[in-house]
């Protein structure tokens, strides 16, 4: 899955030399963020304009059209994670009202689909990590800053400045004890 600055997404396949499916034309907001979920059936695409869509991946026609396409932030959707079984998905962004980390359900109508909005991260959150094993979300922010929420119970554990410019990449090891932060220093 391939992803550009003019908005553009294709998929390929390994031995083939040309796409299989361009799931979006250029001409739209740059692409911030591209995954799978763990099924490998559908594939998501957070935008330079705030918006998340995603796809099913097992489309016959070049051209399909995405099934979800919401505006989860005002600003940018800088990333998102798919959680449980791909129908609940946390995006993080630059909002206006600071809601900078949110939760969507993907089942049910888009003005009902906003579950619970974190305000944390001033000037936007930036990237996103999820801890199926402890339900936990781990974003950072534009400041330097990281925060780690419960899901269950829909709140902020903790808060903490770990650098001194934006976090651009956490990375979780597979047994949950640790993360790892990185930033634009």
């Amino acid at each position: 899955l391939t992803g550009a600055q003019d908005g553009s997404v294709r998929m390929f396949e390994w031995t083939r030399p040309q796409q299989l499916v361009c799931f979006q034309q250029a001409g739209n907001a740059r692409v911030t963020r591209m995954y799978f979920n763990s099924q490998g059936n559908k594939c998501g695409v957070a935008d330079g304009e705030g918006f998340l869509s995603i796809w099913q991946v097992n489309q016959t026609t070049s051209n399909p059209k995405p099934y979800l396409n919401w505006q989860c932030h005002s600003k940018t959707t800088s990333d998102f994670a798919f959680m449980t079984s791909s129908s609940l998905v946390a995006t993080s962004g630059q909002s206006n009202d600071n809601r900078n980390v949110c939760l969507w359900d993907t089942l049910v109508s888009s003005a009902n689909s906003l579950i619970h909005a974190f305000t944390c991260h001033d000037h936007g959150a930036t990237v996103l990590q999820y801890a199926p094993k402890h339900q936990l979300l781990i974003s950072g922010g534009r400041k330097g800053y990281i925060c780690i929420f419960d899901i269950r119970q829909r709140q902020i554990l903790y808060t903490f400045h770990a650098h001194e410019s934006a976090v651009k990449a956490l990375a979780l090891d597979p047994c949950e004890d640790y993360f790892v932060t990185g930033s634009a220093e």
